[in-house]
């Protein structure tokens, strides 16, 4: 983070106290509680990032630097910003028309706010899962394979499958990678052709999580992935999350404080007003807080 980027930002925080919900105390935000240093470049550099819903300022000068190949956990009380600022990184607010957004967001040092970016190459880098499953009405094999096809990763067309070009069996392989990455080949390899809707509510979460990975992103974004499963879901969730940052970057939101603790490397703390207020390892955010308003968060004091 640049010297003058500190000081704009502790210029601007210095000039009125930051609203507070229902049994939050008053605190200013101190720039070294949310200048985290890690060793390598940053995969995804976010600088005095500010969104407006209309008049609502939903998120207010958040600058973060996110590492590659680890989990990042976003918590904070709802409303506080944590989903809007996740939806930054690939570009999602752009689909709301009410929303308006400022600053910095790079990808591997490229800028994802400027001028002609390819968004569909973008969310490609940058998938994204939701709360709630929403896998496609067709088959699990369809599910997987159909981001590849868009693309034309797969050849698998009729004038294709005519002319004896379909890539059947780099179809296959893909569709077997995909549910493998995603801890799910096990259970349906032999079914591969039934509608995914069959499918049980932390299954289709899984072939969501095998859906983004088909298409090779480099960062996934997760809101709440687990919040409508049940614990033994849950922790099959977890466990895949675990085995995906050793090779993606995983950024999640999560209202689940011991979720957080198990899974993330690092920890942002979002409060009231769209505030970044602490960022660290997860260790450091979960046992020995700077901020008093994190550590009365954490510990429920007020949320």
């Amino acid at each position: 983070m640049t010297e003058s980027t500190i000081q704009s930002r502790t210029d601007s925080s210095t000039d009125t106290s930051p609203s507070t919900t229902t049994g939050e105390s008053e605190e200013q935000v101190r720039d070294e509680w949310t200048d985290y240093e890690f060793d390598g470049a940053p995969k995804l550099c976010v600088e005095d990032l500010d969104v407006y819903y209309g008049d609502d300022h939903a998120l207010k000068g958040v600058s973060m630097d996110i590492p590659e190949e680890s989990v990042t956990a976003l918590v904070g009380p709802s409303g506080c910003g944590k989903s809007t600022f996740l939806r930054c990184l690939n570009r999602m607010n752009d689909r709301i028309t009410s929303a308006t957004v400022e600053g910095s967001v790079e990808l591997d040092g490229d800028e994802v706010y400027q001028d002609g970016v390819n968004l569909v190459e973008l969310r490609k880098r940058v998938g994204m899962v939701f709360q709630a499953p929403n896998p496609f009405p067709k088959s699990i094999r369809d599910n997987i394979a159909y981001g590849p096809r868009k693309h034309g990763d797969i050849d698998d067309g009729l004038l294709d499958r005519l002319l004896g070009r379909a890539d059947t069996e780099k179809e296959d392989e893909l569709v077997e990678r995909s549910l493998k990455q995603a801890a799910l080949w096990k259970e349906v390899s032999d079914r591969l052709d039934d509608n995914a809707l069959g499918l049980s509510g932390g299954q289709q979460q899984r072939l969501c999580i095998g859906r983004c990975l088909a298409v090779d992103p480099e960062v996934i974004l997760m809101d709440e992935p687990a919040s409508a499963l049940d614990p033994i879901a849950t922790a099959k969730i977890e466990d895949l999350i675990h085995d995906l940052a050793e090779e993606y970057t995983v950024v999640i939101v999560t209202h689940n404080m011991q979720q957080a603790a198990r899974i993330s490397d690092q920890t942002a703390v979002f409060l009231t007003g769209g505030e970044l207020v602490e960022y660290g390892d997860t260790d450091q955010i979960f046992e020995n807080p700077n901020s008093q308003r994190v550590e009365d968060y954490i510990t429920g004091k007020f949320g």
